[in-house]
């Protein structure tokens, strides 16, 4: 999707995409020691509990796995072992049994941490054996295991391993059918092989089970603006607004919708929003420019895309310009 607009501010527009590409030439020589802020999204080893306040993604890297340290072995009869080590003549049995619990605590929380991988530190390869291990030791139990199964799956996206990660998705959902987030996140990986009939599918049940997943019902509405559906992706975006009123994505996409719809006036009002919440979310200054500029108001339109440039750089790749005429693509949600 394309818009054309001739602006007497073109030059102004350039001159300032320019000086924001200095200043971002300026910021990434900086030295290791005084890095510029940064916000980093979740990685594929994201924490069990599904996200309520950001979609989450699936991504596959072409990193070469980390050398990681060996992971404490969980089997059956490591209790055992630890007692018979620590038990010594003149200890007494209750001092053996608190050193053992405690290091077996130990190497559980090492072991939990892989799996969950909550920072994205862990190479996939790490995430895998810590959640298998965790599964073989049968740490948690009943319908909660589908947790480790989502968690092992997400390791397996990473290493770009689809079938398995798949056939773990699928074993979250027949272990806990009446759970909203293994179909959730069963949805999100079929949305990436962009089988998206059958994502919907997933999104309708994790919604049917917990009309209230924020993270399902902005998924899906990603889904409905792909398929066209914009009523379908408003009526969602505006459900997740409703749950989630200071999340400044939801206003954004919601404003991205109107502007398919062409209600630029909707569009520049949710964009404001989501600048009130969020003043350095690049794709709100984006979007409300695309609609300043097809509402005619192009000093605010010139305003805003440089803004958006400034704060992410690859958003210059949807402007091209000839002559006094500036062309807009707008991006993918």
């Amino acid at each position: 999707m394309r818009r054309l607009f001739s602006w007497q501010f073109l030059s102004l527009l350039l001159v300032a995409m320019a000086a924001g590409a200095q200043d971002n030439s300026n910021q990434s020589s900086r030295s290791p020691e005084n890095p510029p802020d940064s916000t980093t999204s979740p990685g594929a080893g994201q924490a069990p509990t599904p996200p309520e306040t950001s979609t989450p993604s699936l991504s596959v890297t072409s990193k070469v796995p980390r050398s990681e340290p060996t992971l404490p072995k969980l089997p059956p009869d490591q209790f055992t072992d630890c007692y018979a080590k620590y038990t010594t003549p003149d200890a007494t049995s209750l001092a053996a049994m608190t050193m053992c619990e405690f290091e077996l605590a130990r190497d559980e929380r090492i072991v939990i941490g892989k799996c969950i991988n909550r920072d994205g530190k862990s190479a996939p390869p790490a995430a895998i054996q810590a959640c298998t291990e965790l599964l073989d030791r049968n740490i948690l139990q009943g319908h909660d295991r589908f947790y480790l199964f989502v968690n092992r799956a997400l390791a397996y996206v990473g290493q770009g391993d689809k079938q398995h990660a798949l056939d773990d998705y699928n074993t979250a959902v027949k272990m806990a059918p009446k759970r909203a987030q293994p179909y959730y996140y069963r949805g999100v990986f079929h949305v990436a092989q962009t089988d998206l009939d059958t994502a919907l599918r997933d999104f309708d049940t994790a919604l049917s089970i917990d009309p209230t997943l924020v993270s399902a019902l902005s998924q899906r509405a990603r889904v409905y603006v792909t398929q066209k559906n914009f009523s379908g992706a408003l009526a969602d975006f505006s459900e997740a607004i409703r749950l989630q009123p200071t999340t400044a994505a939801l206003w954004s996409e919601r404003g991205y919708v109107c502007l398919l719809q062409r209600d630029y006036e909707s569009a520049v009002k949710d964009e404001a929003e989501a600048i009130r919440l969020d003043p350095k979310l690049a794709q709100a200054y984006f979007f409300r420019g695309a609609a300043f500029g097809d509402l005619g108001d192009s000093h605010n339109a010139v305003s805003d895309l440089t803004t958006a440039v400034g704060l992410d750089a690859s958003l210059d790749h949807y402007i091209s310009t000839k002559g006094k005429t500036a062309s807009i693509s707008l991006p993918p949600l």
